[in-house]
């Protein structure tokens, strides 16, 4: 889902004082409104059929996605979209990610993106390649697929913390859910509410606990990576003790404390001294001063479970088995259209708010977890009739909800 500058700041503004750090990043991350349009980000590790613990191959990824490659596998190819209009990238250890474009319409977005799926899925065949069904790669160790400067900073910086970075890097795969802001009176409910439904969610959805052929222990060994890389970039820009506070002012305060990933440069190297803030920055720790874009791509290498973009990123969830991503997008959405069933789901959360690391580690065997999960997964269930989706899609959607909401019962009961 493409953000949308003003056109007043497309121009790379140098960045003196706080303050002008603090209104670019209100005018670009918050875009309020009526909450129009929504879109998926469905990434995969990629698999030989035979041989699913083989390394991938970055040429052939290339030559299997043909004109839909993205330019870090050929940089001089078309990167045409695929047919509903979603285009493919690839992560750094050769995880495959269609981003489809946004939709008004739940049901255009789940036929669309179904459409890009089933032809991503041939092209792969067709080369002897298949899709993981898991947030992360049960058979292989970390291991890089493609290296560029963005990747080589962000191993280095996430090194001198442990293994967890080269974990995330190339072993693991997620669903990402991108929805509007809403209006400016609705705002900080949607922000509050979708952050409360994260670890029930997290819990039910959670599908990564076998990598590199062991059993983590964790339900999303994927979660589990990303809570560990770094946590001022990827913990939570939000808890209950600031669920009053102005969401703008937290993730403002989020933001400008995190270290810089890496500074870009012409020469390739993009490497920064760790521990440096953009507040460092701005307050003359490098050489040159920061501008306006040098701040909007620092904010891409910040990962909290929601991260605002102009709307907002839902990124907490593992990626699903195959056909099943319909599912947690069908809850969400249906949640997220009906304020009265998403009032009921955010009350359902409240004795589990802010519990993401148990999410990530119990998943449904925490009785708590599994009682907030079973509660919001019905009160979705309930408000998926009142969606545009056609009746056989919600069918799909009620019967893998169900399956999870029988693992949550086995729980309670």
């Amino acid at each position: 889902m493409d953000v949308v500058i003003p056109t007043d700041l497309n121009t790379p503004e140098v960045l003196r004082e706080l303050s002008d750090a603090e209104g670019y990043l209100a005018k670009i991350c918050f875009k309020t409104g009526p909450p129009l349009l929504s879109g998926v980000e469905l990434e995969w590790t990629v698999h030989d059929r035979d041989n699913p613990a083989a390394p991938v191959d970055p040429n052939r990824l290339r030559q299997a996605l043909g004109p839909h490659a993205p330019s870090t596998l050929d940089p001089v190819g078309p990167r045409s979209p695929l047919p509903g209009k979603g285009t493919v990238s690839v992560e750094p250890g050769g995880q495959v990610e269609i981003s489809s474009a946004p939709h008004r319409s739940l049901r255009e977005l789940c036929e669309h993106t179904s459409a890009d799926v089933d032809r991503l899925t041939g092209l792969l065949t067709t080369a002897g390649l298949v899709l993981g069904d898991s947030g992360i790669d049960p058979y292989r160790p970390p291991r890089p697929a493609l290296d560029t400067p963005r990747y080589r900073a962000m191993r280095t910086a996430f090194d001198r913390r442990g293994p967890a970075g080269r974990t995330m890097m190339y072993s693991t795969a997620g669903l990402q859910i991108c929805v509007d802001a809403g209006t400016s009176e609705r705002f900080g409910a949607r922000w509050d509410a979708v952050h409360a439904l994260g670890p029930p969610l997290l819990a039910a959805f959670a599908t990564a606990r076998h990598h590199a052929g062991t059993d983590t222990g964790w339900a999303s060994a994927r979660m589990a990576a990303w809570f560990a890389i770094d946590p001022p970039r990827t913990r939570p820009a939000w808890t209950p003790v600031r669920a009053g506070l102005d969401p703008v002012g937290v993730w403002t305060a989020y933001a400008l404390a995190a270290p810089l990933l890496c500074v870009r440069r012409p020469d390739g190297d993009w490497l920064v001294p760790a521990g440096i803030t953009f507040r460092d920055w701005i307050g003359g720790a490098l050489p040159e001063p920061p501008t306006a874009d040098d701040l909007e791509y620092h904010l891409s290498t910040l990962f909290p479970p929601v991260r605002p973009r102009g709307y907002l990123e839902l990124r907490f969830l593992d990626a699903q088995p195959p056909g099943e991503w319909i599912a947690p997008v069908g809850v969400l959405a249906a949640l997220l259209g009906d304020d009265t069933a998403l009032g009921l789901a955010r009350e359902a959360c409240e004795p589990v708010l802010d519990r993401w690391k148990a999410a990530a580690r119990f998943g449904l065997a925490d009785p708590e977890l599994a009682r907030a999960a079973a509660a919001v997964l019905r009160v979705a269930l309930a408000a998926l009739d009142r969606t545009d989706l056609r009746p056989a899609t919600r069918d799909d959607i009620t019967t893998i909800v169900q399956r999870r909401l029988a693992a949550a019962d086995r729980r309670t009961s």
